[in-house]
């Protein structure tokens, strides 16, 4: 079954990483530099290039924001935990992403960004009840899902215990936690478990975490989106691994 990327980062970071492509469709009209970029790729490694009108994207388009091209793929491919658990073997700070539930494409999205930006080795995701990489996933990554292995596994609890058995450590991020993130030390290996948009963290995985991490807040909304609670515990985590 065919899938589709669409937006010029995914589409562009696709290409330099050598992902196999069907086809790309690109607007007719456009002759911005990156869209000329991406023809230029892609002739290059003789991947099909056809220029279409706006109306023809438009219908095609999972999205609604395609920036003028759309590349159709095969099927995402989840990544394999014991592969990525084999690259955290070498090396000295491995850190790996749990999503407990997450229901949004656009969260998941923001959190592969953040997750590929402050050095996580891969993100981990339940097969039900949680949404998958779909187009707007990849859209949202703006091409960091080029580099950011995901995995599906069917059970999170099983999974955090065979981490734990490789030596990581769990930090959950919840709202209620007494202790603030940076006065947890997050060095070693490391999983950060994030709980869904409405019911946080189960009480299965929860009772795994080895110690809940808070963000400390001035306002008083009292909550942040799943996504950008993420970004700021794995910045958090980067910035104490730099000074270590």
């Amino acid at each position: 079954m065919a899938d589709q990327l669409e937006g010029r980062n995914a589409v562009l970071e696709a290409l330099k990483e050598d992902r196999r492509i069907l086809e790309i469709l690109v607007l007719s009209t456009g002759k911005e530099h990156v869209l000329q970029e991406i023809q230029q790729l892609a002739e290059s490694r003789k991947i099909s290039v056809k220029a279409v009108d706006r109306r023809k994207l438009d219908q095609l388009s999972k999205t609604s924001h395609h920036q003028g091209v759309i590349a159709l793929v095969p099927e995402y491919e989840y990544a394999q935990l014991d592969d990525v658990v084999g690259k955290g073997r070498q090396m000295k700070d491995p850190l790996l992403v749990i999503l407990d539930g997450i229901e949004d494409p656009h969260n998941l999205g923001s959190v592969l960004r953040s997750a590929e930006v402050f050095g996580a080795i891969g993100v981990v995701i339940p097969k039900k009840r949680a949404v998958g990489v779909t187009p707007t996933v990849a859209k949202v990554a703006s091409g960091a899902l080029e580099h950011m292995p995901v995995v599906q596994v069917s059970n999170l609890t099983e999974t955090i215990k065979s981490l734990k058995k490789e030596g990581y450590w769990v930090a959950g991020g919840v709202g209620e936690s007494n202790t603030r993130v940076m006065e947890q030390s997050m060095t070693g290996p490391m999983v950060l478990v994030i709980g869904s948009e409405g019911k946080g963290i189960s009480r299965l995985v929860r009772e795994q975490c080895d110690y809940l991490v808070q963000i400390p807040m001035a306002g008083q909304t009292g909550s942040l989106n799943a996504s950008v609670a993420t970004g700021i515990l794995l910045y958090e985590i980067y910035r104490q691994r730099l000074v270590k």
